[in-house]
């Protein structure tokens, strides 16, 4: 079994130079499910938006590409393989034709071996065929090994039935690459080359990136869905989940539940009936009355072991002792899982409460568990280090076994025998030993004459056998006798036993898809549960959903922050989405939602306020609301987001050759070109990394124009522009027409502040907000409370002085830097040159003023021939010496 992941994906560019985009085809394996996931052939961007987004999701540890594949396409594959220690390949263009992926695809089991019909006629044991002509022979090859031709045929229908790519050659040829891959490593790991036909193969399911929400790496990383934490000891690589989404959710169980749960995070379901279905489930499982069965459930799953990869084994006849028990704690545990499905409450119409009642055969998984359990004995397997059977299952074995094991004192007795027909002048003591494929031998110590040129002395009736360096091994009729009537007792043991499990294994594999398909469904209840756990814990609830585009929260809190600070203060929320129809029933149908003037109907939403006062946590909680199955808000209603682009954080690195600014615009621009009237974009402080080019004109700063031109471009869309989260300081392009909020339909927010004097008095109105009245500027000795609560309006003060002394700057540098900042947003840079300047300053400068004149004085164009190195210094000293004495006078 291979434990990693797979990917294999391969671009073609067509001839067409004025075609700016080519096509391309991918394939992955999933090693733990078992299943191959294809995408069909489908157009890819000039930017490769696809490739990377495929990367990100698989998370490959091998990719192949063909030798034809673009360069471009290619340093995609190679960044993301060096940045994620992965391994990539150049394979050649012909292990990429699709006529030899459909063979390879053609010759896997899961296809072409069809089930045995049950009234299949088995021939007579006593009535031998022979074939009397050539038709005769090929009928009698295909009743015992079947018709090549009829299984291939067999298997080209039955490809139709997982995914559409026989009109798919890229993706074709992908999976013969993938496939040919495979095939090698197994036959390198296992020393076993038996083509593709024996891969662990458990289905073939087509890749619809349409029904998934598509969130790229930056994305991931920027909202803390995973988080990777290197571990304590700087020798060691390997790692461990921090605080992230993943880390808060995930308390499953089984091994399938975890890389579910996993593949949900990195591909959310956009699909309205699979998200009210896991919402009836976990509305279901945290209702008081089945708390408790929910836990008992869990519990149960920890006994679900990975029944896929466990069948594989078996059906090789590979299965070790953990793989059986592994078998019999399913069966145990899926009946009681069972069981407690019936005492679910108000359960009946829950989708994964069906399809568990329909899968849990608890009939036939407890005989197979009883079977199991009834023919292997355990506690001898562990001794003996393989399946060993129980007593009284089969009567021969039985009888090899007893025999067996009292084999020491019949060969006491027959060497007992022997001695006396021995002369005692030939040895002093003999044995009876018994080794396998030799069998029963008299064992006679080695003695010094025999080691002479005389040799071994050989009794009448005895041969010798075999003599290693301190005994010699002789067989004589005796020996013979206990080989005729005895035999190879140990392997006549071990191959019994094997013929016993091989019919357990028969037996068992008439259940392998029910037990796999109970395995999946269990694995999505893992998950559901630990939903469940979750909203219990932390008081989520359930939304309300709706086709339409809109995103209103009541209330909503950030579910990771809120776990790290002592009290979280919650916000509301509204975006309604461009392409809304403009019927807002849905929103006043809703009592728990109230709009109480703060937020208006917009698809764009700005958020300013002071430095340190929660507007990025603001940003970050909606996208994490639109994650979640249950939401950490008193109510929300939520549209389906198809895409989520984010500029938040900036992921820097030496191996990247781009800036920061450089690497936040590739993000923007991904998130332009990429999104839809569904698409959700979070822009934190977007352009903070430019500075004006050269002039004190705001026209000039790139990045208050990008932020402007970015708005104002998504803006203009119309219907299709998607809902929009941002945050800024650029305060200036509010107080110019650059972006008029009375104009525009945007909603304006701010996080509130609360000043206080040195007297402790909470001082009237906040020069935070353009609403205040009597607005006031903080002085010394006034501190600011952040309220880290959402007010409507535009906050055009961010109080970068206020936060730089609580950084620790000196008070001095922060009053000089507001001033000098006042009067670049007022465009007046020329009072800063009429500054008057202090009586120090002013002789300071008249000082250095009378050396540069007694400096310029100096005639160094004259000719002093018998002016030495040492005299030019000294002369110099002295007009250093004067400035001296003129402070010395004054």
């Amino acid at each position: 079994m291979f434990k990693v992941r797979w990917v294999y994906s391969r671009c073609r560019q067509p001839w067409n130079d004025q075609v700016l985009s080519g096509r391309m085809g991918c394939s992955y394996y999933d090693p733990v499910k078992c299943i191959i996931y294809v995408l069909e052939d489908t157009r890819e961007g000039v930017h490769f938006d696809l490739t990377r987004l495929l990367l990100e999701q698989a998370s490959p540890d091998v990719v192949l590409i063909s030798a034809q594949a673009d360069d471009e396409f290619l340093d995609v594959c190679r960044a993301y393989t060096e940045a994620s220690h992965g391994t990539l390949q150049l394979r050649p263009h012909k292990d990429f034709r699709s006529i030899r992926g459909r063979h390879s695809l053609l010759s896997l089991g899961l296809l072409n071996e069809l089930p045995e019909p049950a009234d299949a006629r088995e021939p007579a044991p006593d009535a031998p065929f022979e074939p009397q002509n050539a038709y005769e022979f090929m009928r009698y090859r295909v009743d015992e090994h079947g018709d090549p031709n009829l299984r291939r045929w067999n298997a080209s229908i039955r490809m139709s039935n997982f995914a559409a790519i026989d009109s798919a050659p890229l993706a074709l040829g992908c999976i013969g690459a993938m496939l040919d891959y495979l095939s090698r490593e197994r036959a390198i790991g296992e020393l076993e080359d038996e083509g593709v036909g024996s891969l662990q193969v458990r289905g073939i399911e087509a890749l619809a990136l349409d029904q998934y929400m598509q969130i790229n790496a930056d994305a991931l990383f920027s909202l803390q869905v995973f988080e990777s934490e290197s571990h304590a000891s700087m020798h060691s690589d390997k790692t461990k989940e921090g605080l992230s989404l993943f880390s808060i959710l995930n308390n499953t169980k089984t091994s399938l539940g975890l890389s579910l749960l996993r593949t949900w995070l990195l591909r959310p379901s956009m699909s309205i009936n699979v998200i009210t279905n896991r919402h009836e489930a976990v509305s279901c499982f945290i209702r008081p009355e089945n708390i408790e069965v929910a836990a008992a459930m869990h519990n149960h799953l920890k006994g679900i072991k990975n029944m896929p990869r466990i069948l594989v084994s078996i059906r090789a006849g590979k299965a070790s002792l953990s793989d059986w028990q592994g078998l019999v704690k399913f069966s145990f545990h899926s009946v009681m899982l069972r069981d407690k499905l019936s005492e679910l409450s108000q359960a009946s119409d829950v989708e994964i409460v069906q399809k568990l009642c329909g899968s849990l055969d608890t009939a036939s998984f407890r005989e197979v568990g009883m079977i199991v359990n009834g023919t292997i004995d355990w506690e001898d397997s562990t001794t003996a280090g393989r399946i060993c059977i129980r007593p009284h299952v089969d009567e021969e074995l039985d009888n090899r076994k007893h025999v067996y094991n009292g084999i020491d004192t019949v060969l006491s007795r027959v060497a007992e025998e022997i001695s006396t027909a021995v002369p005692p002048d030939y040895v002093a003591t003999l044995n009876v030993v018994y080794f396998p494929q030799l069998g029963y031998l008299v064992c006679v110590p080695m003695s010094e004459e025999w080691r002479g040129k005389d040799g071994i002395q050989v009794l009448e009736g005895w041969t010798f056998q075999v003599s290693p360096e301190s005994h010699v091994y002789f067989k004589n009729d005796k020996m013979h006798d206990l080989d005729k009537h005895l035999g190879d007792l140990y392997p006549s043991i071990v191959d019994r036993e094997l013929e016993i499990i091989q019919v357990v294994q028969e037996g068992v594999m008439r259940y392998a898809e029910a037990m796999s398909t109970a395995c999946d469904i269990c694995a999505e209840l893992d998950c559901l549960l630990c939903f469940a756990e979750a909203s219990n814990a932390f008081g989520y609830q359930r939304p309300q959903m709706s086709e339409d585009s809109v995103l209103v929260v009541k209330a909503g809190r950030h579910p990771l922050q809120e776990q790290v600070v002592g009290t979280f203060v919650p916000n509301d929320m509204k975006l309604i989405g461009a392409a809304f129809d403009g019927n807002l029933s849905l929103l006043q149908e809703s009592e728990d939602i109230e709009d109480d003037g703060i937020f208006s109907a917009n698809s764009i939403l700005i958020c300013t306020g002071a430095n340190a006062c929660g507007k990025s946590i603001y940003l970050k909680q909606v996208s994490h609301i639109a994650f979640f199955t249950f939401v950490p808000a008193e109510s929300a209603i939520l549209g389906i987001v198809d895409k989520i682009f984010t500029r938040v954080q900036t992921r820097e690195s030496v191996s990247r050759i781009q800036s920061s600014f450089m690497i936040d615009l590739n993000q923007v621009s991904l998130a332009i070109r990429s999104s839809t009237s569904r698409s959700l974009i979070l822009l934190d402080e977007f352009g903070k990394g430019t500075l004006p080019a050269g002039s004190y004109s705001i026209s000039h700063s790139h990045g208050a124009g990008l932020f402007c031109g970015v708005l104002l471009s998504l803006l203009a869309r119309g219907p299709d522009c998607p809902m929009v989260l941002a945050t800024t300081h650029f305060h200036e392009i509010f107080r110019t027409n650059f972006m008029d909020p009375r104009k525009l339909n945007i909603t304006f927010v701010h996080m509130e502040v609360m000043f206080t004097n040195t007297a402790g008095e909470i001082l009237v109105g906040d020069c935070s907000s353009d609403k205040g009245t009597n607005s006031h500027c903080t002085k010394i000795g006034d501190t600011i409370t952040y309220l880290y609560r959402v007010s409507g309006g535009l906050s055009l003060h961010s109080h970068a002085g206020r936060c730089a002394e609580l950084c620790g700057i000196p008070h001095h540098i922060v009053q000089r830097a507001k001033y000098v900042s006042q009067l670049l947003a007022a465009r007046e840079i020329p009072r800063l040159l009429d500054e008057a300047m202090t009586d120090q300053q002013w002789r300071e400068m008249q000082e250095a003023e009378q050396v540069c004149r007694r400096f310029l004085g100096w005639d160094l164009a004259r000719k002093d021939t018998d002016a030495t190195i040492e005299e030019i210094r000294q002369r110099l000293r002295n007009l250093l010496d004067q400035e001296v004495d003129v402070r010395e006078q004054r």
